[in-house]
């Protein structure tokens, strides 16, 4: 009897913070995948609003309901990650054709690191297509309301950060 290799897609991102377009993404991908392993960087570079723990948080808190899914945080080479993981398959959305360009030299540039890996995009739900990270961070930082585009958790966080 041959045991199955698990699907195991990785979603990696800053998830700074995590927003109802990338929780459209994971949902679906649960369905398709044995298993999502959500990598939170650590993402130095980019100056994260948010620290990678309090990320790392909200990203659970939000998947809570999913059961095959689990939430790490990361700070080396995606395929670096991905090879301790046992993942072959990286999970990534795109909500516009300007996104196509970036992710296309991404997913070329991880298949040269290591050729076992395969890049999967999805698109949003239409009522998500517009949504990203800074945009929400915009307006929360405007004193705005977000409550349409992120879990109400993760709008609590944002109130909290930004008024404090």
């Amino acid at each position: 009897m041959t045991t199955r290799k698990l699907n195991i897609a990785v979603y990696p991102g800053t998830f700074d913070p995590i927003t109802n377009g990338h929780f459209d993404l994971i949902e679906r991908g649960a369905r398709m995948f044995d298993k999502v392993v959500i990598a939170v960087a650590a993402s130095p570079g980019k100056s994260p609003h948010l620290d990678l723990e309090t990320r790392m948080s909200l990203v659970k808190a939000v998947c809570a309901p999913l059961p095959n899914v689990e939430v790490i945080g990361f700070s080396t080479l995606l395929t670096t990650m991905m090879h301790e993981q046992g993942a072959t398959i990286i999970l990534r959305g795109l909500r516009a054709v300007s996104d196509f360009e970036y992710e296309l030299q991404l997913a070329n540039m991880n298949r040269a690191q290591n050729p076992e890996l395969e890049s999967v995009f999805l698109t949003p739900a239409v009522e998500n297509s517009y949504i990203s990270s800074t945009i929400v961070r915009e307006i929360a930082k405007l004193g705005g309301d977000i409550s349409p585009l992120v879990h109400p958790q993760v709008a609590e966080a944002l109130r909290n950060h930004y008024t404090s």
